[in-house]
């Protein structure tokens, strides 16, 4: 399984990238254009990274998805779709939406996450403080889909201290897939993601930049931002159970009785 991909710029194919339980795509339209698709196996939680939308089904109708012009403009909009579920979505504005599928078995009730109920977190301290917005969490009414988006400042570590959750021994850690979906505030950025099993079976350092796909089928996986640009990545995530329980690497698990401030930079998008 190659770590570092980028999805079909076309949004016609939806992409499980060798996982198990996750898929994902990314859909580009213009204003006034509609697509019209069904949901088939997969709960699916549309996140729009710009741009409005409007989605009727037979679970219901969302006349207004979305706001932000971009991931780095404001809080999201997330709606969540059951499985076995037709949709037809007209952009209302041109839109460049993440549409996130997990594998599901269970129907639960089409919901729209609006940005009144994110929850914004500011996690970490000193340069490896970060801003996480949970839209779907472990104690929303879905089958296994676990959805939130992360702020890296410029020049921070984010996932940090280096954490795994590949291993079913909850209260403390689950066994979830997981993808990272990066945008960056200017093009020419990037950050870097390190994947890597304690035996080093798997060993990854990755350049990612704007629009590029990480997979964490296994193992920890810290973040930098490169200094000078802000990282914004999608959390997807799905497993053996509704939760977010991972454990850190205990070589640099010290570093968390280190923080006495966090960046005052965060949060940065309110």
């Amino acid at each position: 399984m190659s770590l570092l991909v980028h999805p079909d710029p076309t949004g016609h194919k939806i992409e499980t990238f060798g996982f198990e339980l996750l898929a994902f795509k990314v859909v580009k339209l213009g204003q006034g254009e509609t697509i019209q698709e069904e949901t088939a196996g997969y709960e699916l939680a549309i996140v729009p990274l710009g741009g409005v939308c409007a989605v009727s089904s037979p679970a219901g109708d969302f006349p207004v998805v979305g706001g932000r012009a971009d991931v780095f403009s404001g809080l999201p909009h997330t709606l969540y779709l059951p499985i076995h579920t037709a949709f037809a979505l007209t952009a209302t504005t041109a839109c460049d939406l993440a549409f996130c599928y997990t594998k599901a078995e269970e129907s639960h009730p089409a919901r729209l996450v609006t940005p009144a109920d994110v929850r914004v977190e500011i996690r970490g301290g000193g340069n490896a403080t970060r801003q996480i917005n949970h839209m779907v969490q472990p104690s929303f009414p879905a089958h296994r889909i676990l959805v939130c988006e992360v702020y890296t400042p410029s020049g921070n570590w984010s996932s940090y201290p280096p954490h795994k959750h590949d291993v079913h021994n909850p209260p403390g850690e689950v066994d979830l897939e997981e993808y990272y979906y990066y945008r960056i505030d200017k093009p020419e950025g990037y950050a870097i993601q390190k994947v890597y099993s304690a035996d080093r079976r798997i060993d990854e350092t990755l350049t990612v930049r704007d629009g590029e796909l990480v997979l964490v089928p296994e193992g920890y996986h810290p973040v930098v931002a490169a200094h000078g640009y802000n990282a914004y990545y999608l959390n997807v995530l799905a497993g053996s159970a509704r939760s977010m329980a991972a454990s850190d690497d205990p070589d640099y698990a010290w570093v968390r009785d280190t923080w006495r401030e966090q960046d005052p930079r965060l949060p940065l998008v309110r």
